[in-house]
């Protein structure tokens, strides 16, 4: 599926907010005439969106899929703001979250005023040397223990993630961060943005990269950017192609 997450408060169900998740439960429940709960890949905060997002639920009208166009009938129950694209079939034990292999992350900056990136990227007034931005970005992979850029007090074992790629890309409008791992923690994408956006500013510099983290302390990173620009892009597993 994929959403833009500008009106909704993240993926997941809460008890005083409107979620993504809560919407398309509600859509599949009527859709299948049975109680349907969904599991996400991932939580994604207020405000951020999602290009390939995948869910897993369990349904015991299975048949129907092969004789019902479940997903035109989904998606006239959602808002506009949410598409289903396709419904997969995977064995009984498929976990959205926990059989992940990759997820990528893209961030959006653009420089001048513009109308049509509002809640779609963030907008940057100060000048940023993408050079050296690109080479701190690259130290990411040498490192696997990023506690500097979590939230605290998450319910996680390790803050040890294995980063495949980091990178900025220059293009006509703005600069796309793109950046892939085997996992991610609570917020680590929006930290290591305002980190490296304190480095294209020459506020810190590669030394000081480096220590904030292998200080492994969020205090010492940069504040977290602005939800609007950033987007789930990319999940990978095994068994889907």
């Amino acid at each position: 599926m994929a959403y833009d997450g500008s009106l909704y408060h993240g993926w997941q169900i809460q008890p005083n907010a409107i979620t993504v998740q809560e919407l398309l439960d509600k859509a599949m429940s009527v859709f299948f005439r049975q109680a349907i709960e969904t599991l996400g890949c991932g939580r994604t905060d207020a405000g951020v969106h999602a290009t390939d997002f995948y869910a897993h639920f369990d349904v015991e009208n299975v048949e129907e899929l092969k004789v019902l166009n479940a997903i035109t009938g989904i998606n006239a129950m959602l808002p506009y703001q949410i598409a289903a694209k396709q419904i997969i079939p995977v064995h009984d034990d498929a976990h959205a979250r926990f059989d992940a292999i990759a997820r990528a992350y893209k961030y959006h900056i653009h420089f001048e005023k513009n109308p049509f990136k509002l809640n779609r990227s963030w907008l940057v007034k100060d000048k940023l040397d993408v050079g050296v931005m690109n080479e701190a970005a690259a130290l990411l992979l040498n490192y696997t223990d990023f506690s500097c850029f979590s939230k605290s007090n998450t319910q996680t074992f390790t803050n040890n993630c294995k980063i495949t790629k980091a990178v900025f890309e220059q293009k006509e409008d703005g600069l796309v961060f793109t950046i892939q791992a085997d996992r991610f923690l609570r917020n680590m994408v929006r930290a290591i943005m305002g980190t490296l956006v304190q480095i294209g500013k020459k506020e810190i510099n590669l030394t000081d990269f480096k220590a904030i983290i292998e200080s492994k302390n969020r205090s010492n990173a940069g504040q977290s950017v602005p939800a609007c620009g950033l987007y789930l892009v990319k999940i990978e597993y095994p068994y889907i192609r």
